[in-house]
């Protein structure tokens, strides 16, 4: 495995427990970030003796609080279009990797951050964690697969609400929401995560296996026409004046002011 400068793998047992470490920046995804999860999970499904992973965030502020906004302002239409790709392909080899995928989230797991929550098989989540898809306060929507993900998991009506708003919901919320499966105290949530990793790894492989790959079958009848779409409107929108005004608010802390241009 490579040297890595955002993320660590540690091996206990047959778990693999990755763990994104960017607390300076409240773990934000950049690109090579993106680059790091690739060869992981990649390294990763070569391990014959691997029975599942837990994706996890280091500090207990943030899973992963979004995409890194300074590279985001650098997108055009075209460079806006290959990130979502290359996001979209790497979520996805997440999504299909053969052991379960469990991201234990702690603290904020935005835009991106939801994203990658929602390309793990499962998600638990400690009290203080906040979900939510902030995008379209910056001009832009979902690129990485969110719109396509979130309404998989909780339903089209609270997925275009949170989708729509931009607001945050609560660990609790995120529960009802079906979102989560279960939500722990911020100090136990890697033991709880493992205890909750085990109920399912003591199972025959074999089956579980099978057992992802068809229910993930049943769900991917219009996957990649939807990937496509998503790719395509987000390059549309990277690179507007209103993605400009949207990131240049953010970035000097004042409320946006968009002309939908």
């Amino acid at each position: 495995m490579t040297e890595l400068e955002y993320l660590s793998v540690e091996k206990e047992n047959e778990i693999a427990i990755v763990a994104i470490d960017r607390q300076g920046k409240l773990n934000a995804l950049n690109y090579k970030m993106l680059q790091e999860l690739e060869g992981v999970f990649t390294d990763l499904s070569q391990d014959e003796n691997l029975r599942g992973v837990i994706l996890i965030g280091r500090g207990n502020k943030s899973f992963v609080a979004g995409a890194d906004i300074e590279e985001l302002a650098d997108l055009n239409r075209q460079s806006g279009r290959s990130q979502s790709g290359e996001g979209q392909r790497v979520f996805t080899l997440i999504e299909n990797f053969r052991t379960p995928v469990l991201a234990a989230v702690n603290g904020y797991a935005l835009g991106g951050g939801c994203e990658l929550a929602l390309a793990c098989h499962l998600r638990v989540a400690s009290k203080n964690a906040k979900f939510g898809f902030p995008e379209v306060g910056l001009g832009i929507i979902p690129g990485f697969g969110g719109t396509v993900r979130l309404s998989r998991v909780v339903g089209f009506g609270r997925a275009i609400e949170m989708i729509l708003t931009g607001n945050m919901i609560t660990a609790d919320r995120a529960e009802h929401f079906g979102l989560v499966s279960a939500v722990f105290e911020p100090d136990e949530l890697l033991s709880r995560s493992k205890d909750f990793l085990g109920s399912i790894t003591r199972h025959s492989p074999q089956a579980i296996q099978k057992a992802i790959q068809s229910l993930y079958f049943a769900q991917d009848s219009r996957a990649i026409e939807s990937f496509i779409m998503e790719n395509d409107l987000f390059g549309q929108l990277t690179g507007t004046e209103d993605m400009k005004e949207g990131v240049g608010a953010f970035l000097e802390k004042r409320k946006p002011v968009f002309k939908g241009v």
